[in-house]
C-alpha cells in the first residue's frame, strides 16, 4: 500500500478508503504481490541443490492464500489435522504437506497416516506408539536444540524448558526405538522460535542438527524451521535472509558432501511470507481525552487482532483518512470490555471520529487468532491480486454466531417471545445478506 497524491492505494490504483466503503470496517486486506516478493526473495537466498519451502499455514490459513502458495511451488507446514485437510482441499499433494503436531493424540496422528502426509514426531512416547502401529511409515524427528531464541518468551520454542521437540541429548533413546520398531527416519527438524534477528542463532542450531543427522543413514531432508524476523517498525531491522542463505548454504553443502549424498534443505516460514502483506482497517468510534492521555477508540479489539495484548507486539498505525498536516500523540484502543490496546503514545495525523486507521503487518497471526469474544463478529478478508480486489471471507452475521449452538428444551414458555423476535431479526438479516451479496456480484 503506497501513498500517492494524498491517497493510500494498493496495486492497480485500488484506494484503501474505497475498499473500506465497499466492504465496511473492520476489514483485513492482503496484497498478494508482497507474498510473491517474499517467497522469491527467500528461494533466491539459498545456493543448494535441493531446497523446499513449506509455508506455515497457521500464520494465515485462508484457502485462497493456500492455493496461491501451492501455485508458487511452496509446500505446506501444518500443526493440526484440520490444517492438513485445508491443505488437501486447497490442492496440495500429500507428499507436499508436513504435519508437525504437539501434544496431540496418537489417534489424530493416525488420521494423518491415512491421508498420506509427511509426519514430524516430537516426543519419544508417541514415537514408540507410532513405531508399534505404523512401522513401515517414514517419519521425521523434531529435535529440541536447547537454544533460547525468539522475540518473546511465548514464541521461544527451542529452549530446555520448552514442551516442543525431543532433546538432542535423548537421541540415543530415539535410536533404540528406531532399531526396535524398524522405523525409517526420513528427516530431522528443528525450530527455535519466532522473530529471530541474529544469524548466529540459526548457525548454532544448524551445527547441532548436522551433528545429530550423521547418526541417521536414511535421511531425505533436514528441516531448519523458520522464525525469520520481519520489520514491524518499518526500520529495516529484520533477519538478513541473504546473509543467512549464504552461510547456511555453505555449511549444508559441506554436510551433504560428508554425508555422502545431497539431501533437501527445508524451511517453514509463515510470518516472513505473509505478515507484511496484511493491512487491518478500522473506523474510529470515539476520540477521548483524559487527564493522562488522548485515546482513539476504534470499531475493533483484541477479538480481531490480539498480538499487541498477547505478545506486546508492535504494529505501525496510520491514519488513512488524513495523510498530512499536524500529528498528535494517541493511545489507539479497542471496544472490548477490558484493557484492549493496539498502540500507546503513537504519533498519528490528527484523528477525528469517523476516520479510518490502518494497522500494518497484519497478515500473520492476526485473523487466524481472531475470536468471537464479547460475541462480536469476525471481519471479512479481501485479497488484492493482479490489480483487482476479491472477497475471500464474508463478514460474520448473527446466524454465524449462533449456528452451532443448540437450544436445550428448557424454559421454553418464557423464551417463546424472545425466540420469535430473534427469528424475525435473523430473517431480516438474511435478506440483507442476500441483497449485499447480489450487489457485490
Amino acid at each position: 500500500m503506497q501513498l500517492q497524491d494524498g491517497v493510500y492505494q494498493f496495486p492497480g490504483g485500488i484506494s484503501a478508503l474505497e475498499l473500506c466503503e465497499k466492504y465496511g470496517c473492520p476489514l483485513y486486506v492482503y496484497d498478494y504481490s508482497i507474498i510473491e516478493r517474499q517467497y522469491k526473495r527467500l528461494t533466491s537466498a539459498f545456493e543448494v541443490k535441493k531446497l523446499k519451502i513449506n509455508y506455515a499455514c497457521k500464520a494465515l490459513s485462508n484457502i485462497n492464500i493456500l492455493k496461491l502458495m501451492n501455485n508458487l511451488g511452496s509446500g505446506l507446514d501444518t500443526v493440526s489435522i484440520q490444517e492438513v485437510r485445508l491443505g488437501l482441499f486447497s490442492g496440495f499433494s500429500p507428499d507436499n504437506i508436513i504435519y508437525t503436531p504437539n501434544c496431540v493424540s496418537i489417534e489424530e496422528i493416525g488420521e494423518a497416516v491415512k491421508l498420506g502426509v509427511r509426519i514430524n514426531i516430537d516426543n519419544i512416547s508417541i514415537l514408540e506408539q507410532f513405531g508399534a502401529l505404523y512401522p513401515d511409515y517414514p517419519v521425521c524427528i523434531r529435535i529440541n536444540p536447547h537454544i533460547m531464541a525468539g522475540g518473546n518468551s511465548k514464541i521461544s520454542v527451542g529452549h530446555i524448558d520448552s514442551k516442543f521437540g525431543i532433546s538432542y541429548h535423548q537421541i540415543p533413546h530415539v535410536l533404540r526405538v528406531v532399531e526396535a520398531t524398524g522405523l525409517t527416519i526420513e528427516g530431522l527438524h528443528m525450530h527455535t522460535g519466532s522473530e529471530i534477528l541474529d544469524t548466529e542463532v540459526f548457525l548454532r542450531g544448524a551445527d547441532i542438527l548436522f551433528a545429530e543427522a550423521k547418526k541417521f543413514r536414511d535421511l531425505d531432508y533436514l528441516d531448519f524451521g523458520s522464525g525469520f524476523k520481519v520489520s514491524y517498525k518499518n526500520d529495516g531491522i529484520e533477519t538478513d535472509i541473504e546473509d543467512l542463505g549464504r552461510q547456511i548454504s555453505k555449511r549444508f553443502n559441506f554436510f551433504c558432501k560428508e554425508y555422502g549424498r545431497d539431501l533437501t534443505i527445508m524451511f517453514e516460514p509463515g510470518k516472513y511470507l505473509v505478515s507484511e502483506s496484511g493491512f487491518f482497517f478500522s473506523k474510529v468510534n470515539v476520540v477521548k481525552t483524559t487527564t493522562a492521555a488522548k485515546f482513539a477508540g476504534i470499531d475493533s479489539g483484541l477479538n480481531h487482532l490480539i498480538r499487541p495484548m498477547m505478545y506486546d507486539a508492535y504494529h505501525s498505525i496510520i491514519n488513512v483518512s488524513k495523510t498530512e498536516g499536524t500529528k498528535n500523540i494517541y493511545n489507539v484502543v479497542g471496544y472490548i470490555c477490558e484493557t484492549d490496546t493496539f498502540g500507546e503514545n503513537r504519533s498519528i495525523h490528527t484523528i477525528q471520529e469517523g476516520h479510518v486507521l490502518c494497522i500494518k503487518n497484519a497478515g500473520a497471526y492476526c485473523f487466524t487468532m481472531a475470536s468471537n469474544y464479547n460475541s462480536r463478529f469476525r471481519p471479512p478478508e479481501v485479497l488484492i491480486y493482479q490489480g483487482k480486489d476479491f472477497l475471500i471471507r464474508k463478514r460474520e452475521t448473527m446466524n454465524d454466531l449462533i449456528h452451532n449452538q443448540v437450544e436445550a428444551d428448557i424454559l421454553q414458555p418464557t423464551l417463546k417471545a424472545g425466540e420469535d423476535l430473534l427469528n424475525t431479526l435473523l430473517n431480516g438479516e438474511k435478506q440483507k445478506e442476500i441483497l449485499e451479496s447480489k450487489e457485490a456480484q
